[in-house]
Protein backbone atom coordinates (compact mmCIF):
# COMPACT_ATOMS: atom_id res chain seq x y z
CA UNK A 1 0.00 0.00 0.00
CA UNK A 2 1.28 3.44 -0.90
CA UNK A 3 -1.37 5.48 0.87
CA UNK A 4 -4.93 5.64 2.17
CA UNK A 5 -7.82 7.61 0.74
CA UNK A 6 -7.93 10.94 2.55
CA UNK A 7 -10.81 12.50 0.65
CA UNK A 8 -12.47 13.41 -2.59
CA UNK A 9 -12.19 17.04 -3.72
CA UNK A 10 -15.17 18.56 -5.53
CA UNK A 11 -14.67 21.72 -7.61
CA UNK A 12 -17.42 24.31 -7.24
CA UNK A 13 -18.10 28.07 -7.30
CA UNK A 14 -19.43 28.22 -3.70
CA UNK A 15 -17.96 25.63 -1.29
CA UNK A 16 -20.20 26.64 1.62
CA UNK A 17 -23.50 26.06 -0.16
CA UNK A 18 -22.43 22.85 -1.91
CA UNK A 19 -21.00 21.41 1.32
CA UNK A 20 -24.32 22.16 3.05
CA UNK A 21 -26.23 20.38 0.26
CA UNK A 22 -24.10 17.23 0.65
CA UNK A 23 -24.21 17.40 4.46
CA UNK A 24 -28.00 17.29 4.27
CA UNK A 25 -28.07 14.69 1.49
CA UNK A 26 -25.61 12.28 3.13
CA UNK A 27 -26.10 13.02 6.84
CA UNK A 28 -22.45 14.00 7.27
CA UNK A 29 -20.93 16.56 9.62
CA UNK A 30 -18.52 19.43 9.04
CA UNK A 31 -15.10 18.14 10.05
CA UNK A 32 -12.96 21.04 8.78
CA UNK A 33 -13.66 24.66 7.89
CA UNK A 34 -10.70 25.66 5.72
CA UNK A 35 -10.92 24.09 3.27
CA UNK A 36 -14.47 22.89 3.93
CA UNK A 37 -14.56 19.12 4.50
CA UNK A 38 -17.53 16.98 5.50
CA UNK A 39 -17.51 13.35 6.57
CA UNK A 40 -18.42 10.82 9.24
CA UNK A 41 -15.59 11.97 11.52
CA UNK A 42 -12.34 13.92 11.27
CA UNK A 43 -10.22 10.74 11.16
CA UNK A 44 -12.03 9.19 8.18
CA UNK A 45 -12.05 10.08 4.46
CA UNK A 46 -14.34 12.96 3.59
CA UNK A 47 -15.57 15.24 0.84
CA UNK A 48 -13.65 18.48 0.36
CA UNK A 49 -15.08 21.46 -1.55
CA UNK A 50 -12.67 23.63 -3.53
CA UNK A 51 -13.63 27.01 -4.97
CA UNK A 52 -13.04 27.30 -8.71
CA UNK A 53 -13.58 30.57 -10.54
CA UNK A 54 -15.51 30.34 -13.82
CA UNK A 55 -16.82 26.88 -12.89
CA UNK A 56 -18.70 25.12 -15.71
CA UNK A 57 -20.70 22.00 -14.79
CA UNK A 58 -20.16 18.69 -16.57
CA UNK A 59 -22.57 17.71 -19.31
CA UNK A 60 -24.60 14.52 -18.85
CA UNK A 61 -24.17 11.85 -20.02
CA UNK A 62 -21.82 12.97 -22.82
CA UNK A 63 -20.89 16.21 -24.48
CA UNK A 64 -18.39 19.02 -24.37
CA UNK A 65 -17.56 18.55 -20.66
CA UNK A 66 -18.27 14.90 -19.76
CA UNK A 67 -18.17 13.90 -16.13
CA UNK A 68 -14.99 12.35 -14.78
CA UNK A 69 -16.62 10.63 -11.82
CA UNK A 70 -19.79 10.73 -9.80
CA UNK A 71 -20.89 9.75 -6.31
CA UNK A 72 -23.36 6.99 -5.49
CA UNK A 73 -25.40 7.24 -2.30
CA UNK A 74 -27.07 4.08 -0.98
CA UNK A 75 -30.67 4.61 0.15
CA UNK A 76 -33.38 2.47 1.75
CA UNK A 77 -36.34 3.92 -0.20
CA UNK A 78 -35.45 5.17 -3.68
CA UNK A 79 -38.65 7.14 -4.32
CA UNK A 80 -38.54 8.93 -0.96
CA UNK A 81 -34.80 9.63 -1.22
CA UNK A 82 -35.24 11.06 -4.71
CA UNK A 83 -38.04 13.35 -3.54
CA UNK A 84 -35.97 14.58 -0.59
CA UNK A 85 -32.88 15.16 -2.77
CA UNK A 86 -34.95 17.26 -5.17
CA UNK A 87 -36.33 19.25 -2.22
CA UNK A 88 -32.72 19.99 -1.21
CA UNK A 89 -31.97 21.38 -4.67
CA UNK A 90 -31.03 18.37 -6.83
CA UNK A 91 -32.46 17.93 -10.33
CA UNK A 92 -33.28 14.69 -12.13
CA UNK A 93 -31.13 13.73 -15.10
CA UNK A 94 -31.79 11.29 -17.94
CA UNK A 95 -30.99 7.71 -17.12
CA UNK A 96 -31.63 5.54 -14.12
CA UNK A 97 -33.26 2.19 -13.66
CA UNK A 98 -35.22 0.01 -11.29
CA UNK A 99 -32.74 0.43 -8.46
CA UNK A 100 -31.07 3.80 -9.13
CA UNK A 101 -31.92 7.42 -9.95
CA UNK A 102 -29.54 9.84 -11.67
CA UNK A 103 -29.55 13.42 -10.36
CA UNK A 104 -27.39 16.53 -10.40
CA UNK A 105 -26.43 18.54 -7.34
CA UNK A 106 -27.34 22.26 -7.30
CA UNK A 107 -24.37 23.17 -9.53
CA UNK A 108 -24.61 20.26 -11.97
CA UNK A 109 -22.37 17.45 -10.64
CA UNK A 110 -24.10 14.14 -11.43
CA UNK A 111 -24.72 11.66 -8.62
CA UNK A 112 -26.86 8.57 -8.17
CA UNK A 113 -29.16 7.32 -5.46
CA UNK A 114 -29.05 3.51 -5.40
CA UNK A 115 -31.22 0.98 -3.61
CA UNK A 116 -30.08 -2.63 -3.21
Amino acid sequence: MIGRLHGIVIDCPDPESLATFYQDLLGMIRVQDSPIVIGDSADRPGLCFRQVDNYRPPTWPTGERPQFLHLDARVDDLAEATLRAVQLGATRLDGGGDNFTVLADPIGHPFCLVQF
